[in-house]
């Protein structure tokens, strides 16, 4: 998370002679968390050789996770230049991974996936430089530099050195996540002025509202994430894509020419992103890393190919996309989808309803349409379900990556990591009243939690404080009590749908701990007092709250659940 630092000028590069080669496929440079439970770094070629024994990527930030993700799954399509039906994927879901087919493909390749080559280094423009011969500090590409106050953190001192395994994901990172701001003026790049490069926008998945799914092991969530090229509503860029969408131009960067300073221009880039491999692996920066045979020292960082997220939901699929109706005005174009932004303060499942049915809370009051996107990977779950090529019960995660930027994009402020449970049965056409019901559940939390809120305003104001402080504490707690109980009633959410939105099992679980009569919605000891006890959301059993959802809180007896819709329960209270 850093600012755009004044450029350095280096006259001299330190360190001894440049070593010859990082070769990505064979060194070990991608981090992954074990079924076992171990960490480790594997190769490109060790990551699909052990995906079965992985538990999933674990980048240094969540949104490595992400473009990592998205760099396999080029790698992936363009190995079997597909799926192109989704027949095809069937074989691969039974049969694994193409592991010959990936290790000639890699080989072939091994020269562009070479960090340090002397003219076509790893999504690196290898003669990048300024008219002064400058280069800036490695902060510029790591996201996780604090900006601003440096405590509990590991970069206090900015980002010295890199070793070559973590410099390659931070351009990995860089093409994605990068701040706009001014940066440095590349020579040959006809956009920079006086010697800098002014603002072209954020980093594309920096733009995204990030959503994928996940598996047991990392094949199953490559598999899940890898779509065929026949899906509908989507420009996969395979031969065999609906309504002559294919354009057969599809590959990913490192079998296209390597870029220059200049950006494209005219009528390819009016083309282009030509499909998922080119998307996924998009150059949205032209760097270049300094290095010796330590490791990295210093990047030169400019911009690259920008791209507008205006209506890209036909190409993006692995994000929530939302109708503008201001953006439809100012623009004068009947129909504008931007992607949907995640909100840092909210859980992944408060937002059920853009996943699953493209419904959001408020948006009648917002005269928002209701025709929202939903992130067309899981679109392409939903198939799979329908298809029977998952079974009913499946359970996969719905993880949200993002970044969120402040000073005008030209910092990192937060980044956005959660996920949700849900079974499969949520995405399939014929069980629409139940996930109906799932997202109507959520509407219920949150109306649990504002009224608890209220009571906590109202109690606040009675006693002669203001009421914003406490109103905030009850809504934290509340939502707190019932993230745990929520997250796991929607695992176990199997057809046939319930009877009305009051869903089985969660209503008496609101009335316990959202707004129970005998505890304190300010949170405290006295509803004057201005002090307030923790979330319970971290708080361990046996060390003050029960592991039960709902349980009474130390020092309080609740009364006996009321089930105020006990006539549409399909199971008793607890």
């Amino acid at each position: 998370m850093h600012p755009e630092a004044p450029t350095a000028v280096a006259t001299s590069e330190p360190g001894t002679s440049p070593p010859r080669c990082f070769d990505l496929t064979r060194r070990p440079w991608i981090p992954v968390l074990r079924l076992d439970g171990s960490e480790a770094e594997l190769s490109l070629t060790e990551v699909f050789e052990q995906a079965e024994t992985v538990r999933r990527l674990v980048g240094d930030v969540p949104t490595q996770d992400f473009v990592l993700l998205r760099l396999l799954l080029a790698i992936l399509h363009d190995v079997i230049d597909g799926p192109q039906e989704v027949e095809d994927w069937a074989e691969l879901w039974d049969d694994g991974l193409p592991l010959a087919e990936l290790r000639t493909y890699l080989d072939t390749h091994r020269e562009r996936f070479d960090l340090l080559h002397p003219r076509t280094p790893f999504l690196q423009v290898a003669d990048l430089h300024t008219s002064k011969g400058e280069y800036s500090a490695l902060d510029r590409i790591v996201a996780d530099v604090p900006n601003g106050s440096r405590f509990f953190t590991m970069r206090a001192h900015g980002a010295r050195r890199l070793d070559f395994a973590e410099a390659a994901r931070w351009v990995v990172h860089a093409h994605a996540y990068d701040p706009s701001g001014i940066k440095s003026g590349a020579e040959g790049d006809p956009r920079v002025k006086g010697g800098k490069g002014y603002p072209q926008g954020v980093g594309w998945a920096g733009q995204l509202g990030g959503v994928y799914a996940e598996g047991d092991n990392l094949r199953e969530t490559l598999l899940l994430n890898l779509i065929s090229f026949d899906t509908n509503n989507l420009e996969t860029g395979g031969k065999s894509a609906p309504g002559g969408q294919g354009s057969g131009h599809d590959r990913p960067a490192w079998a296209h020419p390597p870029c220059t300073s200049a950006p494209m221009e005219g009528a390819r880039a009016a083309s282009r992103p030509h499909g998922l491999r080119d998307l996924y692996t998009w150059q949205s920066r032209r760097l270049r890393l300094h290095h010796d045979d330590q490791g990295a020292y210093g990047v030169l960082l400019s911009y690259g190919d920008p791209l507008t997220p205006r209506n890209m939901q036909t190409r993006e699929p692995m994000s929530t996309w939302r109708r503008s109706p201001a953006q439809e005005k100012k623009l004068r174009e009947a129909t504008v989808y931007l992607p949907r932004d995640h909100d840092p303060a909210r859980a992944a499942w408060r937002g059920l309803g853009a996943l699953v049915t493209g419904e959001v809370r408020g948006r009648e009051q917002r005269q928002e349409a209701a025709d929202q996107v939903i992130p067309r990977v899981l679109e392409w779950i939903s198939r799979l379900t329908v298809d029977r090529y998952l079974p009913r019960g499946y359970l996969i995660r719905a993880r949200l990556a993002g970044a969120v930027y402040g000073t005008q994009q030209s910092v990192i402020d937060e980044i956005i990591d959660d996920s949700v449970t849900l079974p499969v049965d949520l995405f399939h056409p014929d069980n629409r009243e139940l996930a109906r019901a799932a997202v109507g559940a959520v509407s219920d939390a949150e109306d649990a939690v504002t009224a608890l809120g209220d009571l906590a305003t109202g109690l606040a104001q009675a006693a002669g404080t203001d009421g914003e402080g406490p109103r905030a504490t009850a809504r934290d707690r509340g939502f707190g009590d019932l993230d745990a109980a929520f997250r796991q009633w929607l695992r176990g959410l199997t057809p046939p749908p319930p009877r009305a939105r009051a869903t089985p099992g969660m209503t008496p679980r609101f009335r316990r701990s959202g707004v129970a009569p005998g505890s304190s919605p300010l949170g405290g000891s006295s509803p004057v007092s201005g002090t307030s006890s923790s979330s319970p959301r971290a708080r361990p059993p046996g060390k003050g709250a029960s592991s039960t959802p709902g349980a009474a809180r130390s020092g309080s007896t609740p009364p006996a659940p009321t089930c105020v819709s006990a006539e549409h329960c399909a199971q008793p209270c607890p």
